[in-house]
Parts: structure tokens; sequence; C-alpha cells
């Protein structure tokens, strides 16, 4: 029988994987179970890259926050930001600027206890348990109301999250609906997970098979793909490029290829 950690809220599966405590596990948390484990385990012999495809998410989440406080941009709204770890959203945005307000926001109840115990005392940044399928859920959301000025521009962050909508949840819907309520100016960053660039794609397939096991299967698509989402905005410079190279502080080192797989772009709205 599989213990319980005692941090472990109880109405949840521990016997079933999930994405946030996977994603949670290759940034070097340690808030997942041997569920979790086992599945990231799968994951690591058909692409022993995907940890690498995990820092290089985070890298560009980073570079993307810097890119909206230089535009003047102090709301962040991370939908589906997992587990914190070293480095998280509210880090990189209050360390830069004091003020910064971010609202976090996942459905999975590890995320949400955890983040609650992270933010605790912290007036500037909150966790909304609440899900992507359901925009008006997250932008209702008490904590997303009580942080956030709409009238005034929001970085909205999506990073490695809209690759677990299939195209029958309608993601080009869900993400108009958010588009819909931010004020001109604000910026969209998207990362995604591909086939289009890298090595053969054959341990990327075996990947899907292993998130198949989770509530949430993930869709590759192209950058092509991609371009829906961005509608109602201007699609900044380099585009919709490999992780790596959307502005990065140095010049690319793409030792690991796998890093390849994952898609990164950023819009403006006018």
């Amino acid at each position: 029988m599989t213990e319980r950690p005692s941090w472990a809220p109880q109405d949840i599966d521990i016997t079933k994987p999930s994405v946030s405590r996977i994603y949670d596990y290759f940034l070097g948390g340690s808030h997942n179970f041997a569920v979790d484990r086992e599945a990231a385990g799968a994951v690591l012999r058909a692409m022993p890259g995907a940890p690498a495809i995990s820092k290089a998410n985070r890298a560009v989440m980073h570079r993307a926050i810097r890119f909206a406080l230089d535009r003047g941009i102090t709301q962040f709204l991370d939908i589906g930001s997992g587990i914190p770890t070293f480095g998280s959203s509210h880090e990189t945005a209050q360390t830069a600027c004091p003020g910064a307000r971010v609202v976090y926001v996942d459905n999975d109840p590890v995320a949400v206890a955890h983040s609650r115990a992270v933010l605790d005392g912290n007036e500037h940044a909150a966790i909304a348990d609440a899900d992507l399928r359901d925009p008006r859920s997250v932008l209702q959301h008490p904590e997303t109301r009580r942080l956030l000025d709409f009238d005034r521009p929001v970085a909205l962050l999506l990073v490695a999250v809209v690759h677990f909508l299939p195209d029958e949840e309608r993601p080009v819907d869900v993400i108009a609906t958010l588009r819909d309520a931010l004020a001109p100016g604000s910026v969209m960053v998207i990362t995604h997970a591909t086939l289009e660039n890298g090595p053969a794609p054959t341990g990327q397939r075996a990947v899907q098979e292993v998130y198949r096991r989770t509530s949430t299967p993930l869709i590759m698509r192209s950058a092509d793909d991609l371009e829906p989402f961005f509608a109602g905005f201007d699609i900044v410079r380099p585009g919709i490029v490999p992780l790596p190279h959307w502005r990065p502080d140095v010049p690319c080192d793409e030792d690991d290829p796998a890093v390849l797989h994952g898609l990164a772009g950023v819009g403006l709205k006018p």
C-alpha cells in the first residue's frame, strides 16, 4: 500500500500520476509521489532530455517576465502554475519589482496546498484553485479579483499548460476569453510541446503514452498550430520559436537537442 505523506491532502488519489507533480520532479522539487516518480522515470527512458525541456520552459518564463517588467507590467496571472519551486513567477517578478502582484492558478490539490504554504505572508501573491478549461472561473476567482486590476496591463503566463488542452476542449476559445479580459498593453506568454524540431520524434511519442495515464494527455502542436492562439495579439520578435531561441540571455547552447521539442511565443495586446 502506498504511504500518504503528511503534507498530502486527504482528498487526492496518490495512486495516479499528476502532470504538476511530474513537472515538480523534473525541476528538482520534493512534492511528488512514488507514482509520479515512476511516470517520470518512464518519460526519462523515452526521452532522457525531458528535465532539460522543463528547465528551458522555466528559463523562458523568467525572460518573458523580465520582458513584461521592462514594459512596466507589474501584474502576473500564471495559469497552470504547478508546485512552486525555486525561481517561480513571484520570486522572479518580486525580486525585480517588490510590489509586483502574482496570481497563480492550478487545479491540482497538492499544487494548491503547497502554493498556499509557500505564499503565506506574501500580501502580493496568492493561489487560485481554478481550471484553465473554465477561464471565467479563473477571472472571477476571489484571489484574482483581489490582486489584479484588469483595467491595467497584465502578463498572462501559459507556460507548459496549453499542450494539455486537446482541440475538442476549444483552446482557441479558452484563450480568447482570457484575452478579452486583458487591457491593451498586456502580454501573453505561451510555451508548448512540439514534434516539429529536434531529434526523431519516436521518444516524444512514447512520452505522450506516459501522459495518457494522467488526467491530462499531452498534445503536440507545431508553430503554425499555435498561431490561432495569438489571435488579437501582435506576436513579438522572434516569433514562435524553439525554447532556447526566444530572446536568450546568452548565445543559444543546444547541448541537449531535446529542448527543441518545446516552442515559445509572446503576444502583445494592442
